[in-house]
């Protein structure tokens, strides 16, 4: 069920927007939005995406702006440094987040782990922080944070992977208990398989390692995650999605493991 008539968000923030589920959502959500922010670290994506939408979209007015996330200064700085016509943003896109590595948790890299937390949670947590006094002040808006299967179902070498999605989780309903009584919505949606630069960058730009993963799926595309972002944003602004996970129909949930090997107790 789609809405192509109605889309609440008039400014729309996106974050990880030069890739993937970001790129598709800035897409998709440029058929009804008038204006949209592009955040992410590489320049040249950004600029190639902006150029794509306005000459597809030519209502949409388009903003882009490199940073790294993970830099407290540059995030507490971005609602100032916005455009002044960009600044109400109507619409927060948390996208940006990345899996690395998947190591047994004895063997992982610390690097790996600091920057997942910073990534996935401390830059989604911070930048939401600058953005919510707004949206409460205008009593309107919408939050919608990428978590991920990840956060509800555990796997060999997800460790601090999950545990981010899963503090994702917990952040995006302490949320809406914290906005109780104003307008503002607040949506997690947790994607399982999807086939996209995610297991590339996982497995450090080995494409062989990562193209193992899809073969003989048909998983997730960043269209289809688009697609579910539009969907939730377009509802009548009465409606709030808290949750929304979802998986191809090739994956599912495994049987318990049990090691069958470990010696018995004497």
């Amino acid at each position: 069920m789609t809405n192509d008539n109605k889309q609440s968000a008039k400014t729309v923030l996106i974050t990880g927007a030069s890739s993937g589920f970001g790129r598709a959502a800035a897409l998709r959500l440029a058929q009804t939005a008038g204006q949209i922010i592009l955040l992410a670290r590489r320049q040249s994506r950004l600029v190639e995406l902006q150029k794509v939408i306005e000459q597809t979209f030519p209502h949409v007015k388009v903003h882009s702006h490199a940073m790294d996330l993970r830099d407290d200064v540059a995030v507490d700085a971005l609602p100032t440094i916005l455009p002044e016509t960009f600044r109400e943003v109507d619409l927060l896109v948390n996208n940006a987040g990345l899996a690395l590595g998947l190591n047994g948790a004895w063997e992982c890299s610390l690097q790996e782990w600091d920057d997942m937390l910073m990534t996935n949670c401390r830059a989604l947590v911070r930048l939401t922080r600058r953005l919510l006094p707004g949206m409460v002040e205008r009593n309107r808006g919408h939050i919608i944070n990428l978590g991920s299967v990840a956060g509800n179902w555990p796997y060999p070498g997800g460790n601090v992977y999950g545990a981010t999605k899963a503090f994702v989780q917990q952040f995006s309903r302490n949320l809406r208990c914290d906005l109780l009584g104003k307008n503002i919505r607040v949506t997690n949606i947790e994607p399982g398989m999807a086939d996209t630069e995610f297991s590339l960058v996982r497995f450090s730009g080995d494409k062989a390692k990562a193209d193992k993963v899809y073969e003989g799926t048909r998983a997730l595309s960043a269209e289809d995650v688009a697609e579910t972002i539009f969907w939730a944003s377009s509802l009548p602004e009465h409606v709030n999605i808290n949750t929304l996970e979802v998986m191809p129909v090739c994956q599912a949930w495994a049987p318990f493991a049990v090691n069958r090997e470990m010696a018995s107790p004497d």
